[in-house]
């Protein structure tokens, strides 16, 4: 029998009020190894206990069942907080042990709980030690009688260290990777390890890195936003119509609103759009009538100018001229409540017009997506004359056109030069944008430090490389604050044709937008298209066929100048089948 076993009750004192002071004072409890934040990982761990009590700062994001407690004074050390734990597992009944456990062990999990439960029957407490031999006392099982009577010996427990409640007759077992995350390397080296464990998955497809996209990145927050500040941002509920269209019978042609048949008597007032006839047309009379004006009262139909013959005051229809209406009717369009556009559509103009003709003035968005691009190299120089080694950028002052063609607007651009923290630092910056676009340094040489970047901030990888040319070395990610990062290749059309294929899927993602379907196209020129290898190719529209550009180079530009699409050509290409096209901006 031991501790953990179904005979005796065990209850959990979490501590999660660090400062983190040797890390900047970050709200360490909250930092997160493998995608999951400490403190997550010390409840998760202590999963068999009864109660969990949590001391630390108030949190929302816990289960309800959790109790919540702060150490008073707040920040007044381990054994203050010790302290606070036991008084609220004393409402109720305490349990026979209580684990006490802190929330900066990166590794901790329920075997290693387990492991310190298990050598508890012949000690009043058991702590566990990490590999070095270093004893966590805020790793430990205590019988619950022993560790109050320690807690209650103490004139006070503030600023306490929690070695001067440790039994002498305590245990200790060496737990393997259980060390402590006090120091920003320490985290960085635990996040390696969380990543190293990760195991290795086939390279997906275009098709496949697109739906793992989608399907893996989590959506934008909505809002509320006026009609003019409503562009380029997707609907995230449904356009509905708050009035009918038309609102009432209105004249579609200019003409005569007549009662009845005829011949009519021409009455001496004409309607025009935006009047309304106060007097109810009477049966044999007409009114002259401007189109989109209010039919009146009594009109039985609207006939057109073309339709009719005047005669003083005598209005008649045109020999061989049947009766024909040429109204519209009040809610012909459209009645008050239907839907007019479905949620998930991009907000163009087309969009805000019928939400204008709705009587809409607000819709309920996500996005529109923004983006800050990072051009990444020491050799990058966008003013001034080039020494020997620069290169001029060619990228940045134009991503902004083919940014637009995927549905992402440019918050700005930054300039990185090669250094071994330089990555690190960026993604640690704050930023407005959704994401964060990288050019370069997304392979494996020297200077291409952002997957390890990556890596140490803990970032969600989505897709590790794709199986396509150019852009096999692309690379899409999400940090723990949620930013997206897209690492695109570094040469120039590399990343012109990676972002073109892959922004879309990271908008529809973030905004929730219904994919459109793809264009296609019959490609001419098959024979230079043939590969082992899915490709995006430059191509032009000649007549019905989009010709493939011929001998394409990746360092600059040249061979979209006179391209229409890029032209997604899969493995062993077959011609006469159509292949996805991506529209270039003109």
């Amino acid at each position: 029998m031991t501790p953990h076993s179904p005979e005796f009750t065990i209850d959990a004192i979490i501590l999660a009020g660090g400062g983190g002071r040797r890390m900047g004072g970050v709200d360490k409890p909250a930092l997160t190894v493998g995608g999951i934040s400490l403190l997550q990982r010390a409840i998760d761990a202590t999963a068999v206990a009864r109660r969990i009590v949590v001391v630390g700062p108030h949190r929302d994001d816990l289960r309800p069942d959790i109790v919540q407690v702060r150490e008073s004074p707040p920040g007044s050390g381990p054994v203050a907080a010790i302290a606070a734990g036991l008084s609220a597992l004393a409402i109720g009944g305490s349990a026979e042990v209580i684990m006490v456990l802190a929330s900066d062990l990166p590794f901790v999990d329920e075997g290693s709980v387990d492991t310190v439960l298990s050598e508890l029957l012949s000690h009043p407490a058991v702590f566990a030690a990490d590999d070095s031999g270093r004893t966590q006392y805020l790793f430990g099982a205590w019988h619950a009688g022993e560790l109050r009577r320690r807690i209650a010996g103490l004139s006070d427990t503030a600023n306490k260290s929690a070695r001067s409640i440790v039994p002498d007759d305590h245990a200790v077992v060496k737990i393997p990777n259980i060390g402590d995350c006090d120091t920003l390397g320490d985290l960085a080296a635990a996040r390696e390890s969380a990543a190293a464990d990760i195991p290795d998955e086939p390279t997906p497809t275009a098709d496949e890195a697109r739906a793992d996209i989608r399907r893996h990145i989590s959506p934008l927050p909505t809002r509320s936003v006026p009609l003019a500040g409503s562009f380029g941002s997707t609907l995230a509920q449904p356009i509905f119509a708050a009035t009918p269209l038309p609102p009432v019978d209105i004249s579609a042609m200019d003409g005569y609103a007549v009662a009845g048949d005829g011949p009519w008597t021409i009455h001496s007032e004409i309607v025009y759009a935006g009047t309304t006839l106060d007097e109810t047309l009477g049966t044999g009379r007409a009114i002259r009538i401007a189109t989109g004006a209010h039919v009146p009262k009594g009109a039985t139909s609207t006939v057109r100018d073309e339709h009719v013959v005047r005669d003083g005051a005598t209005l008649r229809l045109r020999d061989g001229v049947l009766t024909r209406d040429d109204t519209r009717r009040a809610g012909e369009d459209w009645s008050a409540g239907v839907e007019l556009v479905a949620a998930g559509r991009e907000v163009s103009a087309a969009v805000v017009s019928v939400a204008l003709s709705g009587e809409v003035r607000e819709l309920t968005v996500r996005g529109p997506v923004s983006a800050r691009v990072v051009l990444s190299g020491s050799e990058i120089r966008s003013e001034g004359p080039l020494t020997r080694g620069q290169t001029r950028d060619s990228v940045g002052p134009v991503f902004t056109h083919y940014l637009a063609t995927c549905g992402i607007a440019l918050v700005d651009t930054v300039y990185l030069q090669d250094s071994p923290g330089a990555f690190e630092d960026l993604l640690a910056q704050s930023t407005t944008a959704d994401v964060v676009i990288v050019v370069g340094a997304t392979g494996g040489g020297a200077a291409d430090q952002l997957r390890t970047a990556l890596v140490r901030a803990d970032a969600k990888v989505i897709v590790r490389r794709t199986q396509i040319r150019p852009g096999g070395s692309q690379i899409t990610a999400v940090l723990p604050s949620g930013t997206v990062v897209l690492g695109l290749p570094g040469n120039p059309l590399a990343a012109v044709c990676t972002l073109m294929l892959t922004g879309p899927a990271i908008v529809d993602a973030l905004t929730c937008r219904t994919p459109r379907a793809p264009m296609m196209g019959l490609l001419t020129g098959e024979h230079s298209a043939t590969s082992s290898v899915a490709r995006l190719v430059p191509v032009k529209l000649d007549g019905t066929h989009w010709r493939v550009q011929e001998h394409v180079r990746t360092a600059h530009l040249l061979h979209l100048v006179d391209s229409d699409a890029l032209a997604l050509i899969p493995a062993e290409f077959n011609p006469g089948v159509p292949v996805e096209l991506l529209l270039l901006p003109r």
